[in-house]
């Protein structure tokens, strides 16, 4: 039998209430499934504490990051900054973030959101950590942003990128590394991510699954509460191969090396 490619998930969202009663059979199905690392992502003051409390959980196998979505970038102040500046001191805290910009929805002003965003840049550059970015229907406002530090940052990966070729030119452009979700799977609303992803110079992709949310559209039996798991990280992987025509295998080795390179975590293979 051949051995799974192993592979990190560079940001699942392992301290929502969806993980609550069952995370021991969410992670042994993702070792089965050959996910060798995951980053848990730190979305709030409070997700980063728990997120940062389950990598003490599952030592070696669990990393994070901590930082504030800017959904809830409203909440930003003094206090909470202080709370996320100690937390990405520790070690296994690999990034600032996740943090950026979010148009769509509008649960903290513009003003809000791009202060917290800033403030997390001004972090991640004091520390010299990487960020883990996050933008939905912000691209100029945090592209603007992002390009006025990028050149101080130690690195940046666009999260769950869903844009198009000219978007991703532009991350490209700037040095960035860019998080590929299910996003790619799904045909309704993926066209544009398909057509970037032919433009994405390999060393700069990294996979992710976005758990619980972006539950791959192709999976051949879809779970009937719509949660998805890292175990459905090779899924993501397939897809992009099969738009760039390459092995997974081969596909998974190049991604594992940038992964490691640009958190500083290791696998077992």
């Amino acid at each position: 039998m051949l051995k799974k490619p192993a592979l990190i998930d560079i940001g699942a969202n392992l301290t929502n209430h969806r993980f609550h009663t069952d995370l021991d059979a969410v992670i042994s199905r993702a070792k089965q499934a050959g996910v060798e690392h995951i980053i848990v992502t730190g979305t709030s003051e409070r997700a980063s504490h728990e997120a940062h409390a389950l990598t003490q959980t599952y030592p070696g196998y669990l990393s994070c990051t901590a930082g504030v979505h800017p959904h809830e970038a409203k909440n930003w102040n003094v206090q909470c900054a202080r709370a996320i500046e100690k937390l990405a001191a520790s070690d296994t805290v690999l990034a600032v973030g996740e943090c950026g910009l979010d148009y769509n929805r509008m649960f903290s002003s513009e003003a809000q959101q791009r202060a917290c965003f800033e403030a997390q840049l001004q972090l991640a550059v004091r520390l010299q950590k990487t960020v883990f970015l996050h933008e939905r229907d912000a691209h100029e406002d945090f592209f603007a942003l992002l390009r006025q530090y990028r050149p101080q940052l130690k690195g940046a990966v666009v999260h769950c990128f869903t844009g198009n070729t000219e978007e991703l030119r532009a991350y490209l452009d700037l040095d960035c590394h860019i998080g590929i979700t299910g996003w790619i799977c799904d045909e309704r609303r993926g066209d544009d991510l398909r057509k970037a992803v032919r433009y994405l110079s390999r060393d700069k992709l990294m996979i992710e699954t976005d758990a619980p949310f972006l539950l791959p559209r192709n999976l051949p039996v879809r779970p009937q509460d719509g949660r998805n798991e890292p175990m459905h990280l090779p899924v993501v992987l397939e897809a992009i191969a099969s738009i760039l025509r390459i092995s997974p295998v081969t596909l998974a080795q190049q991604v594992r090396q940038n992964t490691e390179q640009f958190f500083g975590v290791t696998t077992a293979s």
